[in-house]
């Protein structure tokens, strides 16, 4: 870059040294740095500049500089904002790529590293800035949008603001409110109870109570009351008014312009790489998002002017306020940049190196330091997460339109020629058993067989209720946790398997197929359990190397040959595999260097070979995307700074570590399209094959919602409880929000329509109103003492609303998944009225059902619900276990939880500071206390011990009793 030292603001000194995030603010049009307590606050009168610097290949640094620009602010303002980005970018050696954003229309990248929103606040640094003192508290009314990244706008405060289709926060004083608009998204309403997290630690200290209101249930005693009240009272409310904020532009196919001294000009010609010249700026327009593509050996100035001339040609083309412009560097191209050229051939683009290099020299110039510029941190070979071992293999061979099962003793024996099924059984934390089924395609394997193979995988699949980890492995692509399970692991030449056999010979192939009395040579490079694999070479001098350890058979003699530089471990395995292969064996050992005829003889004789190690694989930071078809054309959309929380339960999401490929299926993804989930994930891995270089053969996952393995949540922050929370996005983050019992409001506009929802709502609505001590209901229950009639009218009438759908004749056959839910809904309820029944005096009778409760409870007295609650029992037993996700039953012992003393709750804890002696410590819990006991598991004991075993043992080490 020729430009002088002079042409950078002070400001930018050392920047974009360390990951993170920087922000700037525009200040008397300089760039004044923000202090970090600042960080999410955009004011709507202020311009901001924001550097986010994320890790890239091989140590190097990416720049992601992003200029906000306020509704309020003054276009001189915005207008130095985007000047000094460009002047940020030279800093950091002119590989940025650049985003404008538009308060409002924020791009979810920009909107990811201030997760979960950002809420624009009122006037600038010019009209000086009020101080938590002075600011009175003033009740807001905001519309929430957003799946995955939330787009907050505060609307006037006002029964006209709301409408049908959108999710609404009002945050007043005391309470914060959830409005969910009768059509709006179920994923939008999961998002809006994060912020509305959010929104009550930042502004409420943490204390203050939450309630959600559903459009169209109106119940003038509850939280819906209260809220219809503050807006003057009920009323209807009108259909949404589409505004300019709500034009969404549509993407189209991208047509490219030239930009030459600021004057934008149409390229002829079929949209393609080659077009793109070094030394020149270019415009794609693509609708939606307008990019700014500059030559990575154009000067500063005729970047400005580029970034000028988009923004002077969005104007002249009337497009709506939501247009991104989006400016990308040579060689740094983004992915939904190159995703419009079709293919995107790699090239000479410049190295990490060179740019390192450019800031280091440009620093330097500066007076600043250059550490950490242009230093690459070193690469460490770990070992990655594994699966637990001891568990059991399984391993069959395909052979025509069969599975044949693999001896164990050849177990790890992998031919070149055929293809295998390995199912893997084993336990993984609480879980009662984990599957790991994978498909392995030999690189001579037909393709017959390899069909073949997918469909029994398929199949083996589905028997196990579509539980299993489905892997689909191609030879010399193994994954670490692949190569683990075997120990050792060794890949042959030929095949076993008759369709192989059929086809070298129609071509008139040679069959190498290995044998105990042939020549065979074996490379050993891994040294490690991760990938310590064995691999039949050629049989030739040549395949040698150095670096490495080798096996020879010739006929009855086996050679171990260790090359010089190798080390002791790969020599121990080199041994190991002998054994494997030829039991008993005597070994000849062949130090490089001092070789006898008798090793050369086989091999061909002496020729010269390599001594060079091959090169580790470039790690990469790993990717999650969402896709879509938009007119037949495969599209995919990244979710950035992703985390567990994104992973909604109604899609599936592609995780791309580029070592690997993930597909997560989500519980509440249609049953059909969780079917065609390694077709969408292959035209995934073809798409990224063309555009990022992935390669073609990457190891593929299908994982399913409940059953991720080590080596897929290493890539999250996991919280393993949140796995296991049943139902809708809403309903697991109101679970998580309010605790388990709470009523997260009956959803029925996204599919899961009828009797899983109400049911769900049934058992909320019950643990609430018979539980209100339990420590897991929402602030707002807890306000209402002693739950009341009016309170358990509200379950008995949701109870019987749920189970409404399927009265009639007792019949075994139901909804997957029904019958579980409805049996614990009937024992938690049959539990409440069982005790009940105890304090209350006999001949007593029972509470009058206040308005609102069913026709089918009213009238009855306690012990006849309590009769029809045993009935319906039997009939649920019927059922119990048929859902896809149920768990098989154990036929043990069941234990009833009897003892002769109690003991507390602390000294009973496995990490008690006062632990008890004397007892059975694998039955701690029942030396609970009948109180304690349903306080802490939720339940009575009696229910407790009828559940399985393995059930009982996840609620007692939850509860740190096991």
């Amino acid at each position: 870059m020729s430009s002088s030292t002079k042409a950078f603001d002070p400001a930018f000194q050392g920047v974009g040294q360390k990951l993170g995030t920087e922000i700037w603010r525009i200040e008397n049009f300089q760039p004044v740095p923000l202090p970090k307590s600042d960080y999410g606050k955009f004011y709507m009168g202020d311009s901001y500049i924001v550097l986010q610097t994320s890790p890239g290949k091989g140590g190097a640094y990416l720049y992601d500089i992003h200029f906000w620009i306020g509704k309020d602010t003054s276009q001189d303002e915005s207008g130095t904002a985007a000047i000094k980005t460009v002047e940020l970018d030279a800093v950091l050696g002119g590989r940025a790529v650049q985003h404008r954003e538009i308060q409002g229309h924020e791009s979810d990248k920009f909107l990811s590293y201030f997760k979960p929103c950002i809420i624009p606040l009122e006037g600038g640094v010019a009209s000086g800035f009020k101080t938590p003192e002075e600011e009175v508290f003033e009740t807001r009314l905001y519309i929430c949008k957003g799946k995955r990244v939330v787009r907050m706008k505060q609307v006037p405060f006002a029964r006209s603001s709301l409408n049908h289709d959108d999710v609404f926060i009002l945050d007043t004083e005391k309470k914060i409110y959830q409005f969910n608009g009768a059509n709006s998204n179920i994923q939008e309403r999961a998002k809006a109870l994060e912020v509305i997290q959010f929104l009550k630690e930042k502004y409420h200290d943490g204390i203050c109570d939450v309630a959600i209101v559903d459009d169209g249930k109106l119940d003038t005693e509850s939280d819906s009351g209260e809220f219809w009240v503050l807006f003057g009272g009920f009323a209807p409310i009108g259909k949404k008014v589409i505004s300019e904020d709500d034009v969404v532009p549509e993407m189209m196919p991208g047509k490219l312009y030239s930009i030459i001294d600021g004057e934008v000009k149409a390229v002829e010609g079929q949209l393609s790489k080659g077009l793109l010249e070094n030394n020149k700026c270019y415009l794609l327009d693509c609708g939606a998002e307008v990019f700014i593509w500059v030559g990575r050996v154009t000067q500063v100035e005729e970047r400005k002017a580029a970034s000028k001339a988009a923004e002077e040609f969005i104007v002249s083309q009337n497009r709506p306020k939501a247009t991104r412009i989006t400016r990308v560097i040579q060689g740094y191209e983004t992915h939904s940049f190159k995703s419009n050229f079709g293919t995107w051939p790699a090239g000479s683009a410049p190295g990490a190196e060179e740019g390192r290099g450019k800031v280091a020299a440009l620093l330097k110039q500066q007076g600043g330091g250059v550490k950490g510029a242009a230093k690459s941190a070193p690469v460490n070979e770990e070992v990655p997460p594994l699966l637990e071992g001891g568990g059991k293999m399984e391993v069959w061979c395909i052979n025509d339109s069969a599975k044949t099962p693999v001896a164990k003793e050849d177990i790890g024996k992998f031919y070149s020629g055929d293809c295998y099924i390995i199912l893997y059984t084993y336990h993984s934390g609480d879980r009662k058993e984990d599957f790991l089924l994978y498909c392995w395609f030999g690189k001579d394997s037909i393709e017959e067989d390899q069909q073949m193979a997918f469909r029994l995988t398929n199949t083996m699949s589905n028997s196990l209720k579509g539980r299993p980890v489905q892997g689909r492995i191609f030879q010399g692509k193994e994954p670490p946790q692949f190569i683990a399970l075997f120990q050792p692991m060794v890949v042959l030449k030929g095949g076993l398997s008759s369709g192989y056999k059929k086809y070298i010979q129609e071509k008139g192939v040679t069959d190498e197929t290995y044998a105990l009395d042939t020549v065979a040579l074996f490379r050993i490079s891994g040294t490690l359990v991760h990938n310590n694999k064995a691999v039949q070479v050629d049989s030739v001098a040549t395949s040698l190397n150095s670096t490495e350890c080798f096996l020879l058979q010739s006929g009855s003699s086996v050679f171990t040959w260790h090359g010089s530089q190798s080390t002791f471990e790969q020599q121990q395995l080199a041994a190991k595999i002998a054994e494997f292969l030829k039991p008993g064996v005597t070994l000849k050992y062949a130090k490089e260097g001092t070789e006898s005829s008798a090793f050369w003889f086989p091999l061909g004789g002496k020729q010269s070979y390599s001594s060079k190690k091959a090169p580790p694989e470039i790690a990469r930071d790993p990717h999650l995307f969402t896709f879509s078809f938009n007119k037949g054309k495969f599209q995919v959309e990244e979710v950035y700074n992703f985390s567990q929380d994104d992973l909604l339960t109604e899609d599936i999401l592609i995780l791309d570590t580029h070592a690997e490929v993930f597909a997560w299926v989500g519980q509440s993804v249609d049953p059909k399209e969780k079917q065609n989930t390694f077709d969408i994930a292959q035209k995934y891995i073809e798409m990224a094959a063309s555009l990022d270089g992935l390669a073609p053969k990457v190891p593929l996952y299908k994982v399913t919602e409940g059953n991720e393995p080590s080596f897929f949540t290493t890539f999250f922050s996991w919280d393993s409880t949140k796995a296991v929370i049943a139902g809708n996005s809403f309903q697991k983050k109101a679970a998580l929000l309010f605790g388990v019992g709470h009523n997260a409001a009956e959803d029925k506009s996204n599919g899961n329509q009828g009797g899983h929802t109400q049911r769900a709502s049934a058992l909320a609505a019950l643990s609430s109103a018979f539980n209100p001590s339990s420590g897991k209901s929402s602030p707002r229950s807890q306000d209402r003492s002693n739950g009341g009639p009016t309170q358990r009218a509200s379950a008995l009438a949701a109870l019987n609303s749920a189970f409404s759908s399927s009265s009639g004749p007792k019949t075994p056959s139901r909804t997957p998944g029904q019958g579980s839910q409805r049996a614990a809904a009937v024992a938690a309820l049959s539990s409440v009225l069982t005790a009940e029944k105890k304090k209350t005096p006999e001949g007593s009778p029972s509470a009058t059902p206040p308005p609102g409760t069913s026709p089918h409870a009213a009238g009855k007295s306690d012990n006849s619900l309590a009769d029809e609650v045993k009935e319906t029992e039997e009939d649920t037993s019927v059922s119990e276990g048929i859902g896809e996700d149920s768990e098989p039953k154990e036929d043990t012992e069941q234990d009833d939880g009897t003892t002769d003393s109690t003991f507390s709750y602390d000294q009973l804890k496995v990490h008690s500071e006062n632990p008890v002696t004397g007892i059975d410590f694998k039955r701690r819990e029942a030396y609970l206390s009948v109180e304690d006991f349903e306080t802490i598991f939720g339940m009575a004991k009696a229910e407790f011990y009828k559940m399985p075993k393995w059930k009982q043992d996840i609620q007692k080490k939850k509860a740190d009793l096991f």
